[in-house]
């Protein structure tokens, strides 16, 4: 919808941009009551059709670009931890609204039953119910499992509840493993597994390599749902190795195993070379400390999908978050440094950590750090 169309129903001086502007306020002040107010409002009432497609385009287009602004917000250092939370919280009260106010007007679900679900770990649920209630509004029998379901209990549903297809979630790319293991885990039971969210990568590429189908959003997943999925052949659980055969060099089982040494030591060797954080307070030091382990966790990861790209855009994606918080760039190039220094004889450990120093922009002798 372009700025300035008015929403069905609505006075013509009433948009969806004004709605959107309206619903972001109302998260930012936290009145989940006029949030939920706004989402009705725009749902409105009419004939099953009407109301099936204007709760959709709610949900797409008012509801998923505030929750995307939130990030956006965060990230800039323009909202806190715990705004975000409670926008985050607001939000899915307004899709639970949006969901109870069509309701009334849908009949009996008149295609197959998918299961919707993030991978164990992943606590973003919020695009995953979006596309689990698109799905309920275009006609599909929907169980939603929810965030953080682990993969023995997924199969276990899949078991007692059998589905014409899974969907799984996941937005963090450190989660990318655990996807893997669920990935392979559903194919064992025939069932056809379509993934979705920005931990798949770019154009869903790691997707693709787990032996997944994937779909950029949730009106991508209804047309490959309807068009239908591929059935797995059943077999023994497929080894990772067999969808990605550079595990066979042991680089990402051995870097994984030492990751907490690692941390220790580039925390160790950042403060040598970093002097700033000499007089950081015990709060700074612990956050400094999460950085570090999610840099190793983000280089784990990249080696076990075999993509520096990864790794890159994540040092790239920390660099504005540390610079939105007054800490200088420069401080990353002791850590990437220390690791290579202590991860010299893994070659493709090693190409990645160069890879993104070398990509990393840090401000010459004379500008602003």
């Amino acid at each position: 919808m372009t700025t300035g169309e008015t929403t069905a129903g609505a006075p013509a001086a009433l948009t969806y941009s004004d709605l959107r502007e309206q619903l972001w306020r109302a998260l930012i002040d936290c009145d989940d009551t006029h949030a939920v107010a706004l989402v009705r409002y725009a749902v409105g009432e009419g004939d099953p059709a009407r109301v099936a497609a204007v709760a959709e385009r709610v949900l797409l287009e008012l509801i998923a670009p505030a929750q995307e602004r939130v990030g956006v917000e965060w990230a800039a250092n323009r909202i806190t931890i715990a705004q975000e939370h409670a926008a985050t919280a607001i939000n899915e009260r307004c899709v639970s609204a949006v969901a109870d106010a069509a309701a009334p007007v849908l009949g009996s679900p008149v295609r197959g039953r998918v299961t919707v679900a993030c991978v164990d770990g992943e606590w973003h649920a919020l695009p995953a119910r979006l596309v689990a209630e698109v799905l309920r509004l275009r006609g599909w029998n929907v169980d939603y499992l929810g965030a953080q379901v682990p993969t023995e209990h997924l199969i276990a549903h899949l078991h007692q509840r059998p589905s014409d297809a899974v969907l799984l979630s996941s937005s963090i790319p450190s989660h990318l493993p655990t996807a893997h293991a669920a990935i392979s885990a559903c194919r064992t039971t025939g069932t056809p597994i379509l993934a979705g969210g920005a931990a798949f990568g770019p154009q869903g590429r790691y997707a693709h390599r787990m032996q997944a189908a994937w779909a950029p959003h949730a009106v991508g997943a209804h047309t490959l749902l309807e068009q239908g999925l591929d059935r797995p052949v059943v077999d023994a659980a497929r080894l990772p190795d067999l969808d990605l055969p550079h595990l066979s060099d042991q680089e990402y089982t051995l870097v994984r195993q030492t990751k907490r040494q690692l941390v220790k030591q580039t925390l160790a060797d950042v403060e040598d070379a970093f002097p700033p954080m000499r007089s950081y307070s015990e709060l700074q030091r612990e956050r400094t400390a999460e950085d570090i382990d999610h840099i190793v966790t983000y280089l784990v990861t990249a080696l076990y999908v075999d993509d520096a790209e990864l790794f890159t855009t994540f040092v790239a994606w920390t660099v504005g978050i540390l610079d939105a918080r007054g800490v200088p760039p420069r401080s990353l190039l002791p850590a990437l440094d220390s690791l290579l220094h202590q991860l010299n004889d893994f070659p493709r450990a090693t190409g990645i950590l160069a890879a993104a120093r070398g990509a990393l922009t840090v401000p010459g002798p004379g500008q602003a750090a």
